[in-house]
């Protein structure tokens, strides 16, 4: 990248694209919607909660009056809701321009979801590499397309499962989370390959947000039963978001980088330029072996293919 730093200014015209952007109800969705709305594109904002996505649909035409903005419901953690998602969006559109998966869950106590895979893993991994899937012939009929995956500076700290995505009550919460986020950013580098090897005109990029406030920090203290230790856990990561974090607004750059600036190209890894790529302006970020691998890469997508029930 040249030394002119990118920022949101110079996202170019998106009027006539379509972009589907999960959880873009709050935090680096709601911005990345935001922003895409904001020159021009027509955004779907697939959300678990019908009624927040209408709070901040309309949160964004409070700024942008003639914003093109949609709803539909997804659970990234539910297969079956994942499924009719992306039925709904191919009944409803002719083509897709941008598919931003970006909704997440972070450093959850163990749980398994009804389809049977830890919670991190099936709506941090699967549930997008269903939708990516499910949604992959829209995309292909479009010029131009992109996927953007959404991973973390935790992927570093993560291994990708090898037998099942089921986890395990005995692995901490930290290790569920950053190997969801290994799997996003392995996940990104596969389908780059693949869609290379395909000849297809569809790019697959991942980016990742630094260290940015969002209510994403809050979610492990909205489990807790304990009220004292919820409290403490809130006060924590209120004034670690206060005095660490960047803006939500800056940590989505690192997104709507991937998914807009012409530079941008297939297999490319985006994060903030600052120290230890935690904060500032989209730059390319490093890709830890272990994504990269394309063996392991290649086993993992398998493993997700059988888990989800899909193939592409």
């Amino acid at each position: 990248m040249n030394e002119v730093r990118w920022d949101a200014n110079q996202i170019p015209e998106l009027r006539g694209k379509v972009a589907l952007v999960t959880g873009a109800n709050s935090g680096l969705g709601w911005h990345i919607a935001l922003q895409l709305a904001t020159h021009g594109a027509h955004v779907i904002m697939a959300c678990r909660d019908n009624t927040k996505a209408i709070q901040a649909a309309n949160a964004i035409r409070s700024s942008v009056p003639d914003a093109r903005i949609s709803q539909v419901p997804l659970d990234l953690s539910s297969l079956a809701s994942v499924r009719a998602c992306a039925k709904r969006v191919i009944n409803d559109q002719s083509r897709l321009d941008l598919l931003i998966n970006n909704a997440g869950v972070m450093f959850l106590p163990y749980e398994r979801t009804d389809d049977g895979f830890d919670i991190h893993m099936a709506s941090n991994h699967l549930g997008h590499f269903l939708l990516t899937g499910l949604l992959l012939e829209r995309l292909e009929r479009t010029d131009g397309a992109r996927v953007v995956t959404t991973s973390s500076g935790f992927a570093r700290f993560g291994r990708l499962p090898t037998d099942n995505l089921h986890g395990n009550e005995r692995t901490s919460s930290f290790h569920a989370y950053s190997n969801s986020k290994l799997a996003n950013l392995a996940f990104s580098c596969e389908l780059a390959r693949r869609l290379e090897k395909g000849g297809s005109r569809v790019i697959s990029l991942a980016a990742h947000p630094g260290y940015a406030a969002t209510n994403l920090q809050f979610g492990a203290a909205n489990k807790m039963r304990s009220p004292i230790k919820a409290g403490v856990r809130r006060l924590a990561m209120r004034v670690s978001n206060a005095v660490l974090a960047q803006h939500a607004r800056m940590g989505a750059l690192s997104a709507l980088y991937a998914a807009t600036a012409s530079r941008a190209a297939n297999g490319e890894y985006i994060g903030p330029d600052g120290w230890m790529e935690q904060r500032g302006y989209p730059t390319r970020a490093r890709i830890p072996e272990k994504a990269s691998d394309g063996r392991r890469a290649a086993e993992f997508w398998a493993l997700s293919e059988r888990s989800a029930d899909v193939r592409y």
